[in-house]
């Protein structure tokens, strides 16, 4: 440092003279301008966390929403695939059911054409079982008389 008429000047270039009141008042917008600049900063971590906190609570959120939706699809889902499911097996069963009553229907009308059948046989049966009777009848009283008569005969030539 050069020192000349009692005037310091320092590497700087400035002089010292009156370099105490400089020197606080840097020492002091220093010490303000850091304190601003913690503030900042602590601002800044305040800020940052507050963000982070929310942006953890929205994933939270997301995944709970995601979750319940998934919840609803499998919900939906399984009852539509059911629905569906049933729906063709109903289908299949009316099917089924149409030609099965048709089949009933023929073999009902196959069943009283062969009740018929089997009622005009067992009434033509009963009425040659009558008639068979009646012939019977008829010959073994037919016989019986004419035993009766040929007993008749023999016991008249004996």
């Amino acid at each position: 440092m050069k020192k000349s008429l009692g005037v310091s000047i320092g590497s700087s270039g400035r002089s010292s003279a009156g370099d105490g009141e400089e020197d606080e008042t840097s020492k002091t917008a220093i010490a303000s301008y850091q304190a601003r600049d913690v503030e900042i900063e602590r601002r800044k971590m305040e800020v940052r966390e507050r963000l982070e906190s929310q942006i953890n609570r929205a994933e939270e959120e997301a995944k709970r929403l995601t979750q319940v939706w998934a919840e609803l699809e499998e919900l939906t889902d399984p009852m539509r695939k059911e629905v569906s499911n049933v729906r063709r097996r109903l289908e299949v069963a009316n099917r089924d059911l149409k030609s099965l009553q048709q089949i009933c229907q023929k073999k009902e009308k196959e069943y009283k054409e062969a009740m018929e059948a089997f009622q005009e046989k067992s009434n033509e049966r009963s009425q040659l079982t009558t008639s068979l009777m009646e012939l019977l009848n008829e010959s073994e009283k037919f016989r019986m008389r004419k035993l009766e008569e040929l007993s008749k005969i023999a016991n008249l030539k004996a």
